[in-house]
């Protein structure tokens, strides 16, 4: 069995779009998505077009589809800058009741017996919580509580948009990537698992991309290209920040 991981869509169509080519090719059994589909420039969309593939998709909840969901049901979805409010606000008025009953029915973890590898468990961001950052940097001591009770050959993780594969403890722990949104070098960053695990990579058109996400309706589409899809921001500085918020 073969399993592609997708994390961080963001709305990003056509990311996921040509993902999906690669993933088609690659001819893969079943779809993991690992949370924050949403909170981009074509989020519904990205959300219809995954619900009626003809692979079989296993989803769980990220942050954004938490936030999105309180906001939906008229929550304060926690301490963010207004701009990110304004973007969930946005996100959440695309969908009507069943894209609510959808999105509410994902679980927040997930575990699949892959061979080759073994009881693989998928989180968003850390087994115990959907907005915590770790990065490759995190010392293992702080981690190894987290994993090691799993009692999974692997983890696979997302939440900060750079791919790593580490070992913690006696859990191999993988982060995804990011679809919509990868920090580093422009294009969408995925996993190919069973037998083994593969960190794969998606060149696509960015600038045909950029024009169609500009003609989208998405309040924010110009920050989004300029700062998110053409140039992205510098691993090492994302790094450098994720350091400064990691779980302690």
């Amino acid at each position: 069995m073969r399993v592609a991981a997708l994390y961080d869509i963001h709305g990003n169509l056509p990311a996921l779009e040509a993902v999906l080519e690669e993933v088609r090719r690659a001819e893969v059994d079943r779809i993991v998505v690992g949370g924050d589909v949403v909170v981009g420039p074509m989020s519904r969309d990205a959300v219809r077009v995954l619900v009626d593939l003809d692979t079989p998709v296993d989803f769980i909840q990220g942050n954004c589809e938490v936030a999105v969901l309180a906001d939906m049901a008229g929550r304060d979805p926690g301490p963010l800058p207004e701009q990110v409010r304004a973007a969930i606000h946005d996100t959440a008025q695309q969908f009507d009741p069943d894209g609510r009953r959808l999105m509410a029915s994902w679980p927040k973890t997930f575990r699949l017996e892959i061979p080759g590898i073994g009881s693989v468990f998928f989180c968003h961001a850390t087994p115990r919580n959907e907005n915590e950052c770790f990065t490759r940097l995190t010392p293992e001591d702080r981690l190894t509580p987290l994993f090691d009770p799993l009692n999974a050959a692997a983890a696979i993780c997302g939440h900060t948009h750079m791919q790593f594969d580490r070992m913690i403890g006696n859990t191999r722990v993988v982060n995804a990537g990011s679809v919509g949104m990868p920090f580093g070098e422009p294009g969408a960053d995925w996993l190919l698992l069973g037998p083994d695990v593969q960190l794969r990579h998606t060149a696509y058109d960015l600038e045909d991309a950029a024009a169609r996400i500009l003609r989208s309706s998405y309040p924010q589409a110009e920050e989004f290209v300029s700062r998110y899809l053409l140039k992205p921001p510098p691993a090492d500085d994302m790094l450098a920040l994720f350091t400064r918020a990691q779980l302690t």
